[in-house]
Formats: structure tokens, sequence, C-alpha cells
């Protein structure tokens, strides 16, 4: 259990967090904190390859997509049996091996910040850094009103804005990092992929088993 927990996304995508407290507000540039809105502004549809690394160097990887505003899916390779699906405002776990359903509110989750519409990283949203170096640029952001419940750094290239990777901390002060690649932009994605509530997905699901 504790080697599936590792390889997981939800800990890294669903639990709350932050790691020992809070720590002191950085330096942010307005310019990137433009760019990057920008960016996921006007960002349709993303498919991608991912690779997800955890604190303790367990890795999975599968295949991500993103509907902006409202949509995102992460489907993990075999032997690992999650099945992560955001849409109609709620985050659906599915674990196809225990056959067992979470589901929580997106804007619980750190990364609900993605599929905001229009993003805007003000107001109920505070950037607590940006960095640029490496030819990339990094946007830490959090829940104003609710700091402790998680903390997500956005990873950019800096020449040509583009997403590259995420990384959460969680409440253990524990970093996973998911690195997109091969991605695609504007692709077309079949909406049943995102129906979780739809009573024949839930049913075809049951059937991969």
């Amino acid at each position: 259990m504790t080697t599936r927990r590792a390889l997981l996304a939800a800990p890294a995508l669903l639990l709350p967090g932050l790691a020992h407290g809070q720590a002191a507000r950085g330096r942010v540039d307005p310019a990137v904190v433009q760019r990057v809105e920008a960016y996921f502004n006007g960002l349709t549809t993303l498919r991608g390859r991912f690779t997800q690394v955890a604190e303790n160097g367990a890795t999975a990887q599968g295949t991500a997509m993103i509907w902006r505003p409202s949509r995102m899916r992460f489907d993990y390779d075999p032997p690992e049996p999650t099945l992560l699906i955001a849409a109609d405002n709620q985050f659906f776990y599915y674990d196809r091996a225990l056959r067992q359903p979470t589901v929580v509110p997106v804007n619980s989750t750190p990364l609900g910040v993605l599929l905001r519409s229009p993003l805007r990283l003000s107001g109920d949203v505070t950037v607590v850094e940006t960095e640029r170096g490496g030819g990339l640029m990094r946007v830490t952001v959090q829940r104003t009103s609710a700091p402790e419940e998680g903390r997500i750094t956005l990873i950019l290239d800096d020449d040509q804005p583009a997403l590259r990777q995420w990384a959460v901390l969680d409440a253990q002060g524990r970093t996973t990092r998911v690195t997109l690649h091969n991605v695609e932009l504007g692709v077309r994605l079949d909406p049943f992929l995102f129906e979780f509530n739809n009573p024949r997905f839930r049913e075809e699901l049951e059937q991969q088993r």
C-alpha cells in the first residue's frame, strides 16, 4: 500500500497541505504573472505524456489531457490502476484495482487553478513567488483564504510560454513533480472521456478491469 500511495497522483492533486507552516513570500514579477495568465487563457486543449516523480523517487507515467476551461484527465499506465478526471467542478479519482471512486470539489485541490476561466492569479488566489532562469519561468500560487490547503508551482518555457511541469507540496513537506512530454496543442478530444457522471461511463470503466 505504501508503494502504491507513493505512485498515485492523489496525494499531489487531491490532498491539501502546506509543508510545516507558511514559507515567507518571495519576489513577484507582475510581467511573469501576466504571461502565465495569457498562456492559460489562450489554451484550449492539450494532450501529452507525463512522468510523475514522488519525494521518495517512485515514478509513474501516463497520458494527460487538459480541455480548458473545465476538464482534465490523467490516465496512468499499468500496473498503476489510477484514473483522475476533472469536470463539472469536481475531481473524480478512481482506483481500478479496488473499484473505488472518490469525488472532491475542484476548488479544494491545488491543481484546480489550471481550470479557472478566465485564469486570474489574484483575488482568491495569491502568487507566492515568481522566478525566471534557465529558459524557464516559475509561478507558485496558493488559495488566499486557505494557504494551508496547498501550494502549486507552475513551470513554463520562458521564450515561447508552454506548460512543462508542475510541483505540489503536501502537508508532510513532500514534493511531487509532474513533467509533460510530447505535448500536442489544439487537439480534438472526445467529451465522453470526461463524463464520469454518465452511467454508461461508469459501466465501461468497470468493464475495463
